[in-house]
């Protein structure tokens, strides 16, 4: 993400313009003040209509109404009146959007603007030209504000946030104003349309690649506290920052105190988090599951040898895992199904796997992967029961799914079950493991009616901790350790407690993605038992 909140959160923008245009050419037709603001108010519906009714579209829309209803009454309105009429009339018709982020994002940037715009500005004007200062404190004004809720949907600060809302935001009005008048003249000279839409493209891309060049630029993201806890702690950071802009002395000097003593006692808590962190890290781990969201994404290695089991669903933080772990090829990547949130990041791999093992393809799109992947150098192989191969010193064989598949299609059910177990030479404590798949509670029955399993330390739980599992399979398998890869807050209520019970009591411990962030699995002295690393909790021996 390059946080450009300040444009796709507000869209009060686009009403402005919208019907500023309509106020302007009706004002130079002669129209009476009526005439333009009914006509006006007609256009902002039809607006809504085509970008779609949002809640920020619909949040703007309807401040612009207020805005044009006072004006025609004679009765001006503040901003923040406004707003907060706006706010409050959405709610009432709707309280759902109280949940809703667009809904929150578009409020608070909104409110930011109002509130913080001006001052900013003043300030920034001792030392700049009054126009730059207002291009600066929009977006800082916005990003302000809205930066404690972005913090529920991704734990990190942008550091190019302001820069990128100032690159992007003149590009703006332009697809605005000529994406309509597309939409407009394609009913009536259709050639006229489209070549307008071919206008409006070019600024609509200006957007779009100012956001994929800050997205990945280096440092883009600073890490900060998850939760509540970190969006309390933002919020009090970005008071104290307002007071110590636009506040006199001596509130001034006090912000600006506490501000240090923040900013101390945060550096020195993250440059110790970082030196416990490198002091315990494990060298010698044999599966990392990483942290990408509700999806799976689970690294095997041996020696220099490494498997990729899934690849979850965005490329991006599977890149950034595979970084931090100092991997940079993947000898097998098993793609366990066609889900997107077991392949869906597979783009992260493109060019660095050898060998790719997959089951049963159910689509096109399923097709365009494994030819994506191929086109890449890897060698794409289907695989069923029986197959069996090596990475350094352990052996997998797939136990999941057999050929042909009775009364299974491609998906959930059809998922390859892999297990990765010592070879008789292994020089080191080799740690086995079983992974799962999302494979629901029949066919979980049906492989362990097969009699193939064996114990193993490291069990991949199925299908992110869902209800649908069948315990006697997790005792049959007397695993150590269940890695669970899911998404903080996913709305599928995974892990649920039904699968957490039900790895209690087969002495599993379960290690959680959202919880526990990164996951390290590395042999303890004593045999039978593993030693634990987790990002975000002290490990130990289990």
């Amino acid at each position: 993400m390059s946080s450009l909140s300040h444009l796709t959160a507000v869209s009060g923008a686009n009403c402005a313009i919208v019907v500023g245009l309509i106020m302007a050419l009706g004002s130079r037709l002669g129209a009476h003040r009526i005439v333009r603001i009914a006509l006006s108010v007609a256009v902002l519906l039809a607006f809504v209509v085509v970008v779609t009714p949002d809640p920020s579209v619909l949040r703007a829309a309807l401040m612009a109404t207020l805005v044009l209803i006072a004006l025609g009454i004679g009765r001006p309105l503040r901003g923040m009146a406004v707003l907060s009429l706006a706010a409050i009339s959405l709610l009432v018709f709707d309280p759902w959007l109280a949940r809703n982020f667009a809904f929150a994002l578009s409020v608070f940037a909104t409110a930011g603007l109002l509130l913080f715009a001006e001052p900013l500005a003043h300030l920034l004007s001792r030392w700049l030209p009054r126009w730059l200062s207002l291009v600066i404190a929009v977006p800082l004004a916005a990003q302000l504000a809205c930066q404690p809720i972005l913090l529920l949907l991704q734990p990190t600060l942008p550091t190019y946030g302001v820069v990128a809302n100032v690159l992007a935001a003149p590009a703006a009005p332009v697809a605005t104003v000529v994406g309509l008048a597309a939409c407009v003249a394609l009913s009536l000279c259709p050639p006229l349309g489209i070549g307008l839409m071919w206008i409006a493209w070019l600024p609509s891309a200006w957007v779009a690649a100012v956001a994929t060049f800050f997205a990945g630029a280096p440092g883009a993201r600073i890490p900060w506290w998850e939760g509540w806890v970190g969006v309390v702690a933002l919020s009090v950071v970005t008071v104290l920052f307002l007071v110590a802009l636009v506040m006199q002395h001596p509130w001034r000097q006090r912000a600006l105190a506490t501000l240090v003593v923040c900013a101390t006692l945060a550096g020195a808590t993250t440059v110790g988090l970082g030196v416990s962190a490198a002091l315990l890290w494990p060298d010698d781990w044999q599966f990392a599951q990483c942290d990408v969201g509700q999806g799976d994404a689970v690294v095997v290695r041996s020696g220099e040898q490494i498997a990729l089991i899934d690849t979850g669903s965005d490329p991006d933080p599977l890149e950034a895992c595979l970084s931090r772990l100092g991997v940079d090829r993947v000898d097998l990547l098993v793609l366990t199904h066609f889900d997107h949130d077991h392949v869906g990041g597979a783009e992260a791999i493109f060019g660095r796997a050898d060998v790719v093992l997959v089951g049963p393809v159910g689509s096109d799109e399923d097709r365009t992967v494994l030819e994506s992947l191929g086109a890449a150098g890897a060698q794409v192989r289907a695989v069923s029961t029986g197959d069996r191969g090596e990475l350094g010193a352990l052996r997998w064989n797939v136990l999941w799914p057999g050929e042909p598949l009775t009364g299974i299609d491609p998906g959930n059910d059809a998922s390859i079950v892999i297990e990765f177990l010592p070879r008789p030479d292994c020089e080191q404590q080799c740690l086995s493991s079983t992974f799962l798949g999302d494979l629901g509670e029949s066919a979980q029955a049906r492989l362990l009616e097969e009699g193939s399993l064996s114990q193993v330390d490291v069990v991949k739980v199925s299908h992110h901790g869902s209800a649908d599992q069948y315990p006697p399979l997790y005792d049959a398998l007397d695993a150590t350790v269940g890695l669970v890869g899911v998404g903080a807050e996913n709305g599928y209520g995974h892990p649920t407690d039904d699968a957490l019970t039900m790895l209690e009591e087969a002495g599993i411990t379960a290690v959680r993605s959202d919880t526990d962030g990164l996951v390290l699995v590395s042999p303890a002295t004593h045999p039978g038992s593993v030693r634990l690393w987790t990002e975000r909790h002290i490990g130990g021996q289990h």
